[in-house]
């Protein structure tokens, strides 16, 4: 793991045992968000960087009892965490990192990312990893409870020009990285722009294909 995947997992695993406690009243935000996705029964989706699974039940309610539903994050506390709050029982918890997610090209239908996008090491890349687990078509949520500025204000900052979340920014990465974004929403109450899955069909990594464990999917 590299020094900027050591910092993200520090930093949750200090923060996991009241996560749950510190924000009591997102699950309406998130149930919203997934709505959005246009999940239909028997989709197959992802939670990347799912945390303690809070877009766990809601997805799971998307696609029905037929559907395959995944949590996938890199800090084993959360995961923990998400146990304790009976949320492996809505999908199937993965400790794993969107730099080489275990997921078979285009196994997916959609994946739903909270949070994710200010803790990838290399955006482009990651969400490139992310696009090729998803078949062309699939959609993809970024997601956050509140938009740029408030979460600005609550860690009080300014947001900067750099902000990979801005509009402006947040576009051309997707373009760049085998996405087109459909619709931007910033505001106090949430933040979500959701993406389509665009192009050809995106190389399986070696690992993936020579030798490996059966993945998740």
């Amino acid at each position: 793991m590299n020094d900027d995947h050591t910092q993200v997992q520090e930093f949750f695993t200090a923060r996991a045992a009241d996560w749950e406690t510190r924000f009591p009243d997102d699950a309406p935000a998130y149930a919203a968000a997934v709505a959005e996705l246009g999940l239909r029964e028997g989709d197959r989706v992802l939670d990347a960087g799912c945390g303690t699974g809070r877009a766990l039940p809601p997805l799971r309610a998307a696609v029905g009892p037929s559907g395959v539903v995944l949590g996938a994050d890199l800090t084993p506390a959360m995961l923990a965490a998400a146990v304790r709050a009976g949320r492996d029982r809505d999908g199937a918890l993965l400790l794993a990192d969107v730099v080489g997610l275990p997921l078979r090209t285009e196994s997916l239908d959609a994946v739903f990312a909270a949070g994710l996008i200010a803790h990838l090491p290399n955006p482009a890349e990651n969400l490139r990893e992310v696009a090729r687990v998803v078949r062309p078509g699939g959609t993809l949520a970024l997601f956050h409870p509140i938009g740029r500025a408030a979460l600005a204000a609550r860690q009080g900052r300014q947001i900067t020009p750099d902000d990979l979340r801005a509009e402006g920014n947040l576009g051309p990465l997707l373009t760049g990285s085998g996405w087109r974004m459909t619709s931007y929403v910033d505001e106090d109450s949430r933040f979500l722009a959701l993406a389509v899955r665009v192009g050809r069909p995106l190389a399986e990594p070696r690992a993936l294909r020579e030798d490996s464990p059966e993945p998740a999917i």
